[in-house]
Formats: structure tokens, C-alpha cells, sequence
């Protein structure tokens, strides 16, 4: 009620003109590139305009700036839009001053300055994003490959910018001042999920932690924002004539107490996240804030033992895979370490969750946290299961062999049987699932399993195996190929 109360008192105090909200917004995706929403002033006379706007980020996509009235009252017709991104330092004034004599400061070591006359041969500027070439400077008649001090430049002309700068043409029928809405795509902005989560020595109770990270790789700081982060296979085509991002060094902003929480909801075919407070976020700075917090989930761990050591069966043609006798003889003996949890609210979850990198931890007898192993996670709606690799098991081994190979080809079949021997050198007992698959043939039956078996796709069997503490167990079937 108290937080419903607030944002009821906020809504009347803006109405009331109390309360002016920034205009700035951020739709950032992970993908790096994010959709920048900001206000341009414009006080326009009827006819040509000339308008511009020296706050938008280094790495604008100019071809996709929208600028136009949001009442929809002001028809503005865009005639012309340039886009200038080579603020002012010294090589750029250098370079205008090509051929110019301009004067030059060095300290003499007493705490005087001497000024020198120094006609720029060439400055040695490149441009944004080019490698600076050695300048060449002529001073009493000799030529000097290096400044003679610090250059002194006459005053800046008008159409120089300090910042990357939108200028526009703009043609209305009548004279109108607005607000106008400028929205455009940029890069240097992503975000990504990252999750913790943390269990106890025995049980399979963990608390998760979810982290949003975003990054500002854009050339611009973002003071008192709207962000809103968009997760989602987005279809974005990347374009190839973008310079190498430098990348400089980062801020990691931790969360406090007072982080803001996220809240998400579905938007067309992706989901969209908001943080609920405005957040600065700095050129070249990264920030952090929790986004989920999830005490007491179930995180089954289970044991897997796929003991098929043959890989590129994808590509291989089905007769080749029937009639190859040698497939099958190869054995792996790791068994997987997996973890499953049900994104449902019964079990504390409930929410979509965007892809990203998942890290567990256990705690020791004495509480400490160590880990345990790391996956990542792709887009994961609601109450669908999460299944996670974090391992080999140290303590259980499988061995997987065929004892024996028959193939008719007169009578079209196929007969192989394998055997599965698992080894538990654990404390306590285990159950481990024995992931069989039967890639000879599409069509097949088992014959005398020693164990219940359970079809979980067109060519794959489990079997779900107890194995009890320094026991080794062994499994048995064949398979009874037909076409």
C-alpha cells in the first residue's frame, strides 16, 4: 500500500507541474546496441529551419534517428540531417591550422614561458578512429618533426563541435514551438544476466541471486535515466564498417540496499525488463543491480553417465551408422554433474528468465561458500526447467561395452548388445541415468533388458540405475535392429 501511495503522490505532483520527469530513456538490448529516447527543444518559423542537437552517443546508427512531434500536432519535414563526430582536441586544431602560423609555449625551467612562431607543415591528425601520424612544424625556417611546446590556437569557428552533433533541415508550414522527440539506435550498450546460487554442504535447497550488468561502451553518460532492458533473439543486422571498439576501463557499481528492483513483463515475441528507479550510467563505466532474489529453490542434482563416445554421428549417413561395425566400441567413463530446477512459483521462481551465465556454490561445514561449477543459460520462460552441467562426478565412474554384434543382411537386421558397468565410491547411494542411443537404425526394440527402461525420443532410451555406496553394478540389453 505505502509504495502504491507514492507513485500516486508522484502522478499528481507531475501533474501538477511539481515534478518534471527527465526525458531521457534507454531501451538497452544484449546484443549491444540499445534504442536512445531523449526531448529536442525546437522553436521553428514557418518555412527552413536549422536546428541541432550536440549530445547524442559516438556510435549513433544515423540512418535510424526518428525526430517528430509526439502530439502529433507539427509536421516536421526533415530535409537534410547530418551527423559530425570529431570533437575538438589538439591534432583536429592542428589540422585546421595546416599552413597557418600559430604560436607555441614551452617552459623554460624557471617558471617562464617561451612563445615561439611555428608554421604547421602538416599535423599529422587522422581523424577519429585513424593513427596519428607524426606532425611537421617549421620554426625559423627549419623543419621539426615534433611540437616546439604547447600550441596556442585562435578562437574556435562557429560549425566547430565539441560533441558528436544531429543537425537538421527542417521545413514546417507554420511557426510552432515544441518538444520534439528524438529516438535512434546506438552501440556500445549491452546487458547480460548473471546468477548465483548458493547451497548448503548436503541438500539440494539453494538460494539464487540474479545480477543485471550493463555496459556503456557508447561515448556518452546517461545522467537520471529510464532504462529498460530487452531480452530476446532480436533479429539486428550488424554492420561491418564500424570502427574496433577501444575499450577503456571499467567501474563495476555493486548494488546496495537501495538497488532498484527490475520488473518484466512480455512484449511481442520478446520480454522486457524496467528498472523501477532512474539510474545514471556513465561513458565507459559498468553497473551492476539485483534483479532477482529466490530463497529456498529445489535444485535437483542429477547424475548422468552417456557412455557413447562417438561423435559426428549427426552427419554420418544412417547406412553407414547400420553397417559400420567398428561405431559403438569407444567408451567415455565421466558422469555428469546436473542441476534441475523448475521455474515455477511453487518453487520460488516464476519468472522469465533471461539467458545468461549461472555459477553454484556449496558451503562448507564451517559456512564457507566454494565453488562448484559454472553454465550458462539461454532465454528460459516461465515454469519451463532449467537443466545445468556443472561437472563430472570425481567419485562415480561408468564403463560402457558391446559384448556382442550380429548382422544379417539377408534377413535385414541388426542384433548388438552392451553392457554398463557403474562404480559408486560415494559415502552414501546414488541414482545415476544411463543414456543409451540407439543411432544404427530407425527402427529397433530391446530385447532382455537387466533394467526398466524409458523411450525419451525417437532413437534414445534411459535407464534410471541405484547404485549403493562401493557398489559396482552392471546393466545389460540388446537392441534388435529391422529395416
Amino acid at each position: 500500500m505505502k509504495k502504491l501511495s507514492l507513485v500516486c503522490a508522484m502522478a499528481l505532483a507531475a501533474a501538477n507541474g511539481a515534478v518534471a520527469e527527465p526525458a531521457l530513456s534507454l531501451t538497452i538490448y544484449n546484443q549491444n546496441f540499445a534504442v536512445v529516447r531523449d526531448t529536442v527543444p525546437l522553436d521553428l518559423k514557418a518555412g527552413l529551419n536549422h536546428a541541432q542537437f550536440a549530445d547524442t552517443t559516438a556510435q549513433v546508427e544515423t540512418d535510424s534517428v526518428i525526430l517528430r512531434d509526439p502530439s502529433g500536432k507539427v509536421p516536421l519535414q526533415i530535409l537534410e540531417q547530418s551527423y559530425r563526430n570529431d570533437p575538438v582536441s589538439q591534432g583536429m586544431l592542428l589540422s585546421l591550422n595546416e599552413g597557418k602560423t600559430i604560436e607555441f609555449q614551452s617552459d623554460t625551467g624557471n617558471g617562464q614561458k617561451k612563445t615561439v612562431q611555428g608554421k604547421v607543415i602538416r599535423s599529422g591528425y587522422q581523424g577519429q578512429g585513424g593513427a596519428a601520424g607524426q606532425p611537421i612544424i617549421e620554426v625559423d625556417g627549419k623543419l621539426q618533426f615534433s611540437l616546439p611546446g604547447e600550441p596556442v590556437f585562435p578562437a574556435l569557428a562557429d560549425d566547430t563541435v565539441l560533441k558528436p552533433t544531429l543537425a537538421w533541415a527542417i521545413n514546417v508550414p507554420q511557426a510552432a514551438k515544441l518538444d520534439a522527440e528524438l529516438a535512434y539506435i546506438t552501440g556500445g550498450l549491452t546487458w547480460k544476466a548473471d546468477y548465483n546460487i548458493l547451497g548448503a554442504e548436503k541438500g539440494d535447497i539453494v538460494d539464487i541471486t540474479g545480477w543485471v550488468t550493463f555496459e556503456n561502451q557508447s561515448g556518452k553518460t546517461f545522467n537520471d535515466t529510464r532504462v529498460r532492458l530487452m531480452a530476446g533473439d532480436v533479429s539486428k543486422i550488424q554492420r561491418r564498417d564500424r570502427a574496433p571498439l577501444i575499450l577503456g576501463k571499467a567501474e563495476v557499481m555493486g548494488a546496495s540496499a537501495e538497488s532498484p528492483a527490475v520488473t518484466g513483463k512480455a512484449f511481442d515475441e520478446y520480454h522486457l525488463y524496467t528498472l523501477e528507479n532512474r539510474v545514471t550510467l556513465r561513458d565507459r563505466e559498468t553497473k551492476q543491480v539485483e534483479f532477482i532474489r529466490a530463497p529456498g529453490v529445489q535444485a535437483k542434482k542429477v547424475y548422468i553417465y552417456d557412455g557413447l563416445a562417438l561423435y559426428g554421428l549427426a552427419v554420418m549417413p544412417m547406412e553407414n551408422r547400420r553397417n559400420n561395425e567398428g561405431l559403438g566400441t569407444q567408451s567415455d567413463t565421466k558422469v555428469a554433474v546436473m542441476r534441475e530446477i523448475k521455474n515455477s512459483e511453487a518453487n520460488h521462481l516464476g519468472l522469465p528468465l533471461p539467458k545468461g551465465r549461472v555459477r553454484f556454490y556449496k558451503q562448507d561445514a564451517d559456512g564457507t561458500p566454494e565453488f562448484t561449477g559454472e553454465n550458462e543459460i539461454d532465454h528460459t520462460p516461465k515454469d519451463e526447467t532449467l537443466r545445468i552441467f556443472t561437472g563430472n562426478a570425481f567419485d562415480l565412474t561408468g564403463e560402457r561395452r558391446r559384448t556382442n554384434f550380429v548382422r544379417n543382411d539377408r534377413e535385414h537386421f541388426v542384433d548388438e548388445t552392451v553392457e554398463i558397468t557403474l562404480r559408486n565410491h560415494k559415502k552414501e547411494p546414488v541414482e545415476i541415468k544411463v543414456i543409451e542411443h540407439l543411432f544404427r537404425w530407425t527402427t529397433w526394440e530391446i530385447v532382455k533388458p537387466s533394467e526398466p527402461f524409458t523411450k525419451t525420443a525417437a532413437q534414445v532410451i534411459e535407464f534410471r540405475v541405484q547404485v549403493k555406496p562401493d557398489e559396482e553394478k552392471k546393466l545389460s540389453y540388446t537392441a534388435h535392429y529391422t529395416w
